[in-house]
């Protein structure tokens, strides 16, 4: 398999979730701006959207979106670690990784289109809600993301909650994300990803 991403992307959490999931990858470099890869190759022939992540498989299928990505490797790759279907928790992990996904990945989103001044404002207003959702869960007694065991929904969050830094969000109003991130962020299969791209 070959995991194509950007440094410190959304693709991260795949990243991370191979590495958890043990199964042998490749990760290949892409740059976004350019849609081309680090070998020099067109990125549209493999994912015409032009977006990272995307796990190209052996038989020639791709799988993009990282939810897909998350739950495939997993449930391929270590049978039995993610909770399994039909459960309660199974539909808990899908609702925190569509959380994530769905209104917290899409409002860091703007931030990275030069919004300025009072729309900022507004759209670092609506950040604080979508995170007080995941922070008064974590208060009210869950130890990760989804309940009481760490999943891709975790490695989701950490992923894109490392971008408030760089857009000036200021994450220390969150305690309980703050540890939790502590807690993913020392993870092997984390440090590991980090390291690959770069970024540490």
């Amino acid at each position: 398999m070959k995991l194509y991403y950007s440094p410190g992307a959304c693709s991260l959490a795949s990243h991370i979730t191979l590495n958890e999931a043990g199964v042998p990858f490749t990760a290949e470099k892409v740059n976004l701006r350019d849609k081309v890869t680090e070998s020099g190759a067109d990125f549209r022939a493999v994912n015409p959207r032009g977006a990272v992540p995307a796990l190209a498989m052996e038989g020639g299928e791709v799988l993009t979106e990282g939810v897909a990505i998350m739950q495939h490797v997993m449930d391929a790759g270590r049978p039995g670690a993610l909770p399994a279907h039909g459960t309660v928790e199974r539909a808990r992990m899908a609702e925190a990784l569509n959380y994530v996904a769905t209104e917290v990945h899409k409002t860091y989103s703007p931030f990275f289109h030069g919004i300025e001044g009072e729309a900022k404002a507004k759209q670092m207003a609506l950040l604080d809600a979508r995170l007080q959702v995941v922070e008064d869960r974590l208060a009210a007694g869950r130890a990760w993301v989804a309940g009481d065991s760490y999943t891709p929904a975790d490695a989701y969050l950490f992923t894109v909650t490392n971008w408030s830094k760089g857009v000036g969000h200021d994450l220390t109003k969150f305690p309980q994300i703050v540890a939790l991130r502590e807690k993913v962020a020392g993870r092997p299969a984390v440090q590991a990803a980090m390291k690959a791209e770069g970024l540490v």
